[in-house]
């Protein structure tokens, strides 16, 4: 992928939309206004809700899910077991004038909750079916009102290797139950997944994704009946390395009748599993992705005219200056955090974070994968990257060390203070190795981190705000457990629950 990305500014956009970790999509229309939600694993809170108003610019409005042990303990700051579950693929959907959003997780099975503002507040998350083994859900309201629920079974029977089953249920009118004797099986076929539902011209269309000799490619299959019989195609041809598969997404049209696909592309990079939007072309009532071939399947498409002009730009939130009384919604705590140890209001303007001993029943051998409130948000990936934070230490303990971090499951580097018999040093721990600088007499910190496309991140510090100097050898971001890179603020004790330090701002500017 190319640096250029987004609007142009001359009426054409750049794929990917959105350069960084947006997986595992679907988007809708409401109106003028468009709505997509995104995976977030054992990232809290969960689900993220995204808004558009031209398709090629988003901006962060909420999430779905507040409290994650509502879905498992193990998703709790004291367990932080779930690295690669967690809460996957969704679908949101705007009916009986109410949005809905349905997940999976592969171990604890169906999860759905309503709202009728998707900025929330969002109903508490409700379990539909506990189950394991089963992911890429949708809801569908029919024309009568009827509910229905597709889903895949990834785990149905090991005999047949690779081919999942693909179920249909009703649901209750109150969409909280599956009405279990409804269920049929739709559709099986190699690694077949990422469902959803749609009803267009009469027609119903059942889209999917499957994995082929070339990849994972986009399938589609129509009828007249939900329950078949189906005519099957193929929507896109995929190449690997090049277009990373673009499969998991959302059909969206415009209201000028314009058709578009919001995807991520399946193969993750250290950014994660970045957006695009591909043309849709209806070919003999089909919707062909992106550009069409000889063969009349779609190709990648990178370059394209903007859909909508004229609409306010806005971006990704990033920085946040911790004066508002909450968290702006970019943030997501790596797991469901220990409530008590942080406050936005014990020093007016600064994020206060406890300092706690990482958990030990986590089965990974990483540290900033055992700390309990580790505050994140996605890494862009973008020509240039320079994140700042400004950290008060006045109230560090023997034993504490808090700073910023990247870190995937792969790998990790923490940059930032550490306390030891009183004193205070800067240390570079880059993947368990740690290199010690200065010692730091000063009541505070300013660290940084600058990256580029690449993903390749050098740090840099300040006593004063005003001079930075380098510090410690590159640390090349990475991906893990379907997840991109992290950057975040740590904070952790080795040697007991004490400590503190006040966070004054995190700034994060990130440029075409």
């Amino acid at each position: 992928m190319s640096g250029s990305w987004g609007g142009q500014g001359d009426g054409t956009y750049a794929n990917p939309v959105l350069p960084a970790d947006y997986s595992d999509l679907d988007a809708i229309r409401v109106g003028e206004d468009y709505y997509a939600i995104s995976s977030t694993m054992q990232f809290s809170p969960g689900m993220v809700v995204l808004h558009s108003k031209d398709l090629i610019n988003w901006e962060i409005i909420g999430h779905v899910v507040n409290d994650l042990t509502r879905i498992s303990p193990e998703l709790n700051w004291d367990r932080m077991n779930c690295y690669g579950k967690g809460i996957w693929a969704g679908s949101i959907r705007y009916y009986k004038n109410k949005f809905w959003v349905y997940f999976g997780t592969p171990d604890d099975g169906f999860f759905m909750s309503t709202a009728t503002n998707p900025a929330g507040p969002w109903e508490p998350v409700h379990q539909l079916w506990k189950v394991n083994g089963w992911d890429d859900c949708c809801s569908f309201c029919d024309d009568d009102g009827q509910l229905y629920f597709i889903a895949t079974n990834f785990a149905a029977d090991p005999k047949n290797g690779r081919k999942y089953n693909i179920h249909l249920f009703k649901m209750t009118p109150d969409g909280r139950s599956l009405v279990m004797e409804s269920d049929s099986i739709i559709h099986q076929s190699n690694g077949s997944e990422a469902n959803k539902l749609y009803k267009i011209n009469g027609l119903y269309y059942h889209y999917f994704s499957e994995v082929k000799p070339e990849g994972r490619v986009i399938m589609m299959e129509r009828s007249k009946s939900l329950y078949g019989l189906w005519e099957i195609r193929q929507l896109n041809h995929v190449d690997q390395k090049l277009d990373r598969e673009p499969n998991q997404g959302g059909l969206l049209q415009t209201p000028t009748g314009e058709w578009y696909f919001l995807t991520h592309h399946g193969s993750g990079d250290w950014e994660g599993r970045p957006a695009s939007l591909l043309p849709v072309h209806w070919i003999d009532k089909w919707p062909v992705i992106g550009q069409p071939g000889a063969d009349t399947i779609g190709r990648m498409v990178w370059t394209g005219k903007q859909p909508i002009s004229g609409k306010k730009k806005v971006s990704i939130q990033s920085s946040d200056e911790f004066n508002t009384g909450k968290l702006n919604v970019q943030w997501e705590w790596n797991y469901q955090p220990r409530p008590g140890k942080w406050s936005l209001t014990e020093r007016s303007g600064f994020l206060r974070l406890y300092a706690f001993t990482p958990s030990h029943s986590n089965k990974q051998g990483k540290i900033i994968l055992r700390a309990g409130n580790t505050l994140t948000q996605r890494s862009m990936r973008t020509p240039a990257n320079v994140a700042t934070v400004r950290i008060d230490l006045s109230h560090m303990a023997d034993g504490q060390f808090s700073g910023l971090t990247h870190f995937s499951t792969t790998s990790h580097s923490l940059f930032g203070v550490k306390q030891e018999n009183g004193i205070r040093t800067l240390v570079y721990d880059n993947n368990g190795k740690d290199t010690s600088g200065i010692r730091i007499n000063g009541r505070a910190v300013w660290l940084r981190s600058t990256w580029d496309a690449n993903g390749v991140s050098h740090y840099a510090f300040s006593t004063d705000g005003e001079s930075y100097q380098s510090f410690g050898s590159p640390y090349q971001l990475t991906w893990g457990s379907y997840r991109g890179d992290r950057i975040g603020i740590f904070n952790f004790n080795t040697k007991e629950d004490r400590g503190s330090v006040d966070v004054d701002w995190f700034r994060y500017d990130y440029r075409k």
